[in-house]
């Protein structure tokens, strides 16, 4: 069994459309102790007239790729669900199609005022359909891939915004003035139960429908979306559940609050996850701006 650990940063270059500062952006996945394959993908992007892509786990990023003049920031973390090809293949799919739609058909980054946040979020519940149809898709050309899913956690900035889709239980992060706060809510059996007062939280955690999709890419997918305003010391951090399962909320706010760089404290919170049984595969994103 062979180590796969991929990474990528972010150098400096101008921030327009935001304030006057630099991003300081990471993204870093593992496969994990248990996992034969890796079934996350990530993308980290800055959106121009098209797209430029900082990082990604996709073999085909150069593809990907087109200049223009930097409006917004893209950030994607997917978790396969399936087969180690299906799982794979859902979550390739489904960021592949986001890049494609994000840069021809999701143009209102363009021009819109992101104080008027319902065209931005009415486009997110777009790109979750988008992905959906695509995983659908491919699963019916190819039977071995049939039934294959993915959780969706994205985020896209647009100072002074930041606009979230959430399928899945991959989550977002906000770390501001040293307290995190979790952006997304887990699309999970569980979690229905604890909302509709049936399960406690404490239960829930430890219940194996923590684990059960009630929403995902390419089944039953009912998008979240959610516009959060931003401060220019905000630290963003979106994850697949490799993280959450073994690396508890108190100790990624540690890390977090020390960190030196995003790159830093990305191979600290995998590490982290190792440590504590690396029993699934482990993805983390994080952006904030330089001081």
């Amino acid at each position: 069994m062979t180590d796969e650990r991929e990474g990528s940063a972010v150098g400096k270059y101008p921030v327009t459309r935001a304030v006057d500062r630099e991003l300081d952006v990471f993204g870093l996945t593992d496969r994990g102790h248990v996992r034969e394959e890796n079934q996350d993908h990530f993308l980290l992007c800055s959106l121009h007239k098209s797209m430029r892509v900082h990082g990604t786990s996709l073999p085909t990023s150069a593809d990907l790729e087109s200049l223009g003049h930097r409006l917004a920031f893209l950030a994607i973390v997917a978790d396969g669900v399936g087969g180690s090809a299906a799982g794979e293949a859902a979550s390739r799919a489904a960021i592949e199609t986001i890049a494609t739609y994000v840069t021809t058909t999701m143009r209102c980054y363009y021009t819109a005022d992101p104080q008027e946040s319902e065209e931005f979020l009415t486009a997110l519940r777009g790109v979750a359909f988008e992905a959906h149809r695509a995983v659908v898709d491919r699963g019916v050309a190819e039977p071995d891939l049939q039934g294959m899913a993915t959780t969706l956690t994205l985020a896209i900035g647009v100072w002074p915004s930041l606009f979230l889709l959430q399928v899945g239980d991959s989550r977002a992060y906000l770390l501001r003035n040293g307290e995190l706060r979790q952006l997304t809510r887990d699309q999970t059996v569980a979690q229905d139960l604890v909302d509709r007062g049936v399960m406690r939280p404490s239960a829930a955690y430890r219940s194996p429908l923590a684990h059960v999709l009630s929403s995902a890419i390419g089944g039953q997918t009912e998008p979240q979306v959610d516009r959060i305003a931003l401060e220019g010391t905000d630290v963003v951090l979106l994850c697949s559940d490799g993280l959450t399962k073994h690396v508890a909320d108190d100790a990624i706010r540690g890390r977090l609050v020390t960190m030196t760089s995003s790159r830093q404290v990305c191979q600290d919170l995998v590490a982290d996850a190792l440590a504590g049984g690396g029993s699934d595969n482990i993805t983390v994103v994080v952006v904030r701006q330089r001081s």
